[in-house]
């Protein structure tokens, strides 16, 4: 990412160009509110939230890494052309982190749902990085609901015209989430107690861990920037030879290439693992998909966790799936 200042100066001529030119949302989008959302997971709230009153453009898609994302200078415009920025926040978005106090200050409302609707006390800290919080938020669907209810206080106070709709939505939306937060518990809790260990690329499922009562363990870090090394992967090997794990789950948005080592690590201690299906971690599915929405990929995570780990053969004899 470029430095702050020469970040600030290309913003400065960006918001110029953004006077005359399209800010990358529909050209229908006239009377809505324009707003920009950096992850597809935020994305898809804002749309929920917003319905038909926003014109929405979504900067990452299904499969995007948003540890590694830079933006490049048309995200800047597009950003610098709308009404709202919506980010997930607590450093999610790293490479970005120094465009949105920018845009703040150039009058652009922003809203870091992670850092405004989830209080200290709900997060969980960080165990890389001293003083710092793990941005993944919304994998515990009671936090997500928390975003959904801020975010319909945040749209209505940008536009008091459509206020109450926004909120309407907000609250229905949180509804549907009650749903799947006791979906998830209840589906979680068929998981025999002594396999109930999630076994990932990364370690992004620390607040699903926490809210549903599963032990969590990733090859690499919070971030995606820190490289598993070789003393990583014979450690998560070992764990999983160990405890007898049937399954060990890759994500849509990172390199299975990590536990693939691990696989063959746990397989030259004599015992199978399988590579279940893999979970969306850091973005949503296709756009045409059940997966594309954050209660359809939720429900697919879940349903593959359980799947993957409940009434599993853990003898170690069972062919691996992939």
């Amino acid at each position: 990412m470029r430095n702050a200042g020469g970040c600030a100066m290309l913003l400065g001529a960006l918001v110029l160009m953004a006077g005359c030119s399209s800010s990358g949302a529909d050209s229908t989008s006239e009377d809505r509110v324009r707003v920009v959302a950096t992850t597809n997971v935020v994305g898809d709230l804002v749309r929920q939230v917003g319905g038909d009153a926003v014109a929405l453009t979504t900067l990452m898609g299904p499969g995007i890494d948003p540890h590694q994302y830079n933006a490049s200078e048309g995200d800047i415009q597009r950003m610098a052309g709308a009404d709202m920025i919506v980010y997930n926040g607590l450093h999610l978005e790293g490479k970005m982190v120094d465009l949105f106090p920018e845009m703040d200050r150039r009058g652009i409302a922003t809203t870091a749902l992670a850092e405004e609707a989830v209080p200290d006390s709900l997060r969980i800290g960080s165990t890389e990085y001293a003083s710092a919080y793990d941005p993944h938020v919304w994998f515990d669907v009671s936090l997500w609901r928390r975003a959904a209810l801020h975010l319909g206080d945040a749209l209505a106070d940008l536009d008091p015209d459509h206020a109450s709709a926004y909120r309407e939505r907000a609250t229905a939306y949180a509804a549907r989430l009650d749903s799947l937060d006791t979906y998830a518990h209840e589906r979680i809790a068929t998981i025999p107690e002594a396999q109930r260990v999630l076994v990932t690329s990364h370690d992004a499922f620390r607040y699903l861990g926490a809210a549903y009562d599963i032990e969590v363990r990733g090859l690499q870090g919070i971030s995606t920037d820190s490289e598993a090394g070789t003393a990583d992967v014979q450690a998560l090997a070992d764990f999983i030879a160990e405890r007898r794990l049937p399954t060990i789950f890759a994500e849509t948005s990172v390199s299975e290439r990590g536990l693939r080592a691990v696989q063959e690590a746990v397989r030259s201690q004599g015992f199978a693992v399988q590579l279940g299906d893999a979970l969306y971690g850091d973005a949503l599915g296709g756009t045409d998909t059940p997966e594309g929405t954050y209660v359809g990929a939720v429900r697919h995570n879940i349903d593959t966790i359980v799947n993957g780990l409940a009434d599993s053969d853990s003898s170690g004899t069972t062919t691996a799936r992939r």
